[in-house]
């Protein structure tokens, strides 16, 4: 059963989420690994690497690399008949391409899947999180879009054969006026193995700054709480929760965060968390593995100290 795996990039380099992908889907058939944008060969070589892709497959050109869909969903739409699943992240990409794709095809999409079970069985969560459902999907062709951070990542190998996918521009009336993007030396928030997390209770940006030094010390990524991103402590895309990203690390270090349901739904694939807060009956605190009770100014420095002072380093 084909798989074909849109694949996640920016600035030439092959996100982390791409491996991620790769690594759920390989059981269920030959991967094959599309590639658009412009001037991404490295890209493309990058992704021949990974274990269980079969092919990768490398669209160039000015339309492609706008990531517009008017451009790419009629290319996906005419690769569509030769595979039984076609995949993407459930990021800005694919939560934009998929549901056209669909539509095209008259396929019902199943999206944010955060397990495989079998061929036809999909699991996603519901309810901002709350839930999980099982859907049983009866279709010849399944249109998928999965949270990259609830799988592990493809390993690296052998170079897959790299072959060019020519295609007619498509002139669309849609055009990027601007992006926008934070720069920062921390790893990827949606695919990171720890995160530290701060929330309103840590007081202004000067405050983050903490989480920021807990965060390098640990070679963490920074998160926040809706409410500190409100509250212009820390910018959007550190936010996780329902409306910002989801993520699902191995650690998750919660500072003065008390855990409201939009920030819980967007942690719930954390296998550990540790929770810093004055309060021990807050709902995230409950929910923690290990609880440091007090005040976050005195519990984070004393913890980095004692890190250094160990020689933990990441």
């Amino acid at each position: 059963m084909p798989v074909l795996v849109l694949a996640e990039h920016d600035l030439g380099l092959l996100s982390p989420a791409t491996a991620r992908l790769v690594g759920a889907v390989c059981e269920l058939g030959a991967v094959d690994l599309l590639v658009l944008g412009e001037g991404v060969d490295q890209v493309a070589l990058d992704g021949a690497r990974l274990l269980g892709v079969n092919r990768v497959l490398v669209g160039q050109g000015a339309d492609l690399a706008a990531g517009l869909p008017d451009s790419i969903v009629p290319l996906l739409a005419g690769l569509a008949p030769q595979y039984t699943y076609i995949v993407a992240a459930a990021a800005a990409a694919g939560r934009d391409l998929m549901p056209r794709l669909a539509a095209k095809l008259d396929l019902m999409p199943i999206t944010d899947v955060v397990s495989i079970q079998a061929p036809n069985r999909f699991v996603r969560p519901i309810y901002a999180g709350n839930a999980l459902q099982t859907v049983v999907s009866d279709q010849k062709q399944n249109l998928l879009t999965l949270r990259a951070s609830a799988f592990r990542p493809a390993g690296f190998g052998d170079a897959a054969p790299i072959e060019p996918l020519p295609h007619a521009p498509v002139a669309s009336a849609a055009r990027i006026i601007a992006a926008h993007r934070t720069e920062s030396d921390s790893p990827d928030l949606s695919t990171a193995q720890i995160v530290v997390g701060g929330g309103v209770s840590v007081g202004s940006a000067e405050g983050f700054k903490l989480i920021e030094q807990l965060a390098i010390t640990l070679g963490a990524a920074v998160g926040a709480t809706r409410a500190a991103v409100d509250a212009g402590y820390a910018p959007n895309d550190w936010q996780v929760g329902q409306t910002g990203k989801i993520i699902a690390p191995d650690l998750y270090i919660a500072v003065g965060i008390s855990g409201a349901l939009q920030h819980l739904a967007g942690i719930q694939g954390a296998k550990r968390i540790i929770a810093i807060n004055s309060d021990p009956e807050a709902p995230l605190s409950k929910m923690a593995d290990a609880v440091l009770v007090g005040d976050l100014f005195t519990i984070v420095p004393a913890l980095i100290a004692e890190l250094d002072r160990l020689g933990v380093k990441r």
